[in-house]
Order: structure tokens, then C-alpha cells, then sequence
């Protein structure tokens, strides 16, 4: 869910896609799929940590990530939450899948430019009480051929958001924590 420089150098790439995707397609050719799971701590407790994982709760820690809610309106995190992320180049609406704080699962999945699909689960544990374990999934699907490159791309990215994620959400606990 992060925005980094590796995202944004693939969006200035993606324009791309939309072209290939109108070529003649081989039904036959296979579609990739990638799968990368990380798991790092976030230096708080449960219930202070959960909340974070949430699509407008996110802002709190990530600062390039700017979702514009659909559902509901103001903005919420509930389960079924659609929204919407504008880059330069696209869109890519996101939905929803599963936001059970209390059990630590929170589930994204979004659609982009009809050319890759991808799932986002979080599971939360209780580490201690004031630890929290944070495990991330990314599943990503090509929808055509033509992205089965760029799927791969992002796949490798993904294996570098652990760092991304565990600094981010731990600088704004360490700031929010000086503060009180």
C-alpha cells in the first residue's frame, strides 16, 4: 500500500501497458501470478497498531498515500471501504475485503488498468503488550500477457516494502509516542 520510488517509476512506465493490451492476445499464454509475504513489529500495542492498517488511518504514517473514499462518505475504515488512488498515468480502485481489527486481518484488493490484479492480506498478532506482529501479503495476477513483466516488476519491489513499512509505521509510533 505504500508509495516509494520504485511505484512511481513503474506508473511512469504503465502507460505502456494500456497500448499492449489492445494487441492481439495468445489466449494460451500464460498469465503471471507472484506471491511475496514479509512480517516485521510494530512498537505497540494491539489495539494501537490494528487501526493503522487502515486505508484512511494509513495517512497517518504514510505520507504519500492519498486514497479518495467512494465508501463511505467522509471517509472511514470499516469493512467495505472503496476508494479510489490516482496516479499520473491511472487509476486503480480498491476494495475492501476484510477489516476484522479484533482478529488482526485486514484485506485490500485492487485492479490496475485492466492489465494486473492484486490482493494485499494483513494479519495482526499480539507479540507482547507492546509489540505487535505485522504480516504482509502481496499476490499479484497479469490479466494479459503483455503485463506479465511488469507483475515481476512489482513483485521485486514488494520484497523490499518490509523495511518501507516497518520504519514508516514505527517512525510515526516512536513521534506520536514523544509527543504524549
Amino acid at each position: 500500500m505504500k508509495f516509494n520510488l520504485f511505484f512511481a517509476v513503474f506508473l511512469a512506465l504503465f502507460p505502456l501497458i494500456g497500448c499492449l493490451r489492445s494487441a492481439s492476445q495468445d489466449s494460451s499464454a500464460a498469465l503471471a501470478h507472484t506471491r511475496v509475504e514479509f512480517h516485521f513489529v510494530a512498537n505497540a500495542p494491539f489495539e494501537q497498531a490494528a487501526p493503522l492498517f487502515g486505508a484512511n488511518e494509513e495517512r497517518k504514517w504514510s505520507p504519500d498515500w492519498d486514497p479518495q473514499f467512494l465508501h463511505p462518505v467522509p471517509a472511514s475504515d470499516q469493512p467495505g471501504m472503496v476508494f479510489r488512488v490516482e496516479h499520473p498515468h491511472h487509476s486503480s480502485v480498491w476494495i475492501n475485503t476484510a477489516f476484522d481489527l479484533a482478529a488482526g486481518h485486514i484485506q485490500y484488493t485492487y485492479v490496475l488498468n485492466d492489465a494486473m490484479a492484486t490482493l494485499i492480506d494483513i494479519h495482526l498478532t499480539r507479540e507482547s503488550a507492546q509489540k505487535t506482529g505485522v504480516t504482509v501479503v502481496y499476490e499479484r495476477t497479469a490479466l494479459v500477457p503483455e503485463a506479465n513483466d511488469h507483475v515481476r516488476h512489482f513483485a521485486q519491489g514488494d520484497e523490499k516494502a518490509q523495511k518501507e513499512w516497518e520504519e514508516a509505521i514505527n517512525g510515526y509510533l516512536a513521534k506520536r509516542s514523544a509527543q504524549h
